[in-house]
């Protein structure tokens, strides 16, 4: 009966929060490391469109970690990390229903004072407009030529996948000691000694 009563004490008392030490990316000299292949999503802080051929091959694009990494209780990444990924591959829409489409690689963080390497990739592509093609092609062989297809768009905000690309050292630092709160026993303060007789009541000698 005893040991219940323990047990759903210990059930129903409340979970401590973790304290948040501070993390610095360092050589590590307690074995901290985090390893490479860790997902860290990355958001994009553009549009992304072949509309216009606003887009070519070899454009950096800036982006940031959309979620904090975490270690343990410890955040390693913090969201809002600032990152570079880049477009490899740019196809703008075009006659006989040819679609845009963009290809491209997250490369990189910087954190810490340094760049941390990420990979990843992502693409996007308008829809073909085969369909418009084809029945052109049906019924005017030179219409079809007229008909395109869209243009590629990722929207500014997207979550892109990324990972790391190597393993990442960090040191935590220690926890700072409290130190005990003294308590000190103050002397009474003096009081007066209080009548216990009513004066009105009390007889005088002449």
């Amino acid at each position: 009966m005893i040991r219940a009563l323990i047990c759903a004490a210990a059930l129903t008392a409340p979970v401590a929060a973790f304290a948040q030490n501070p993390v610095t990316i360092a050589a590590p000299v307690d074995g901290n490391v985090l390893r490479a292949g860790v997902k860290v999503p990355v958001r994009t802080l553009q549009e992304l469109t072949t509309k216009k051929k606003a887009l070519k091959a070899g454009d950096r694009i800036n982006v940031e970690v959309a979620e904090a990494v975490m270690s343990g209780t410890n955040v390693i990444i913090p969201a809002g990390t600032p990152g570079m990924a880049e477009i490899t591959t740019v196809r703008n829409k075009g006659m006989w229903g040819k679609s845009g489409y963009i290809e491209g690689r997250v490369l990189y963080l910087r954190l810490g004072g340094r760049q941390v390497r990420l990979t990843g990739t992502f693409n996007d592509k308008g829809v073909t407009g085969t369909a418009g093609v084809v029945g052109a092609i049906a019924f005017v062989p030179v219409a079809g030529f007229f008909t395109t297809g869209t243009s590629a768009l990722i929207p500014n905000g997207t979550i892109l996948p990324a990972f790391l690309d190597e393993d990442l050292a960090f040191t935590v630092a220690p926890t700072p000691a409290v130190e005990p709160i003294r308590a000190t026993i103050a002397a009474p303060a003096e009081t007066k000694p209080v009548a216990m007789v009513d004066p009105s009541l009390e007889v005088k000698v002449k």
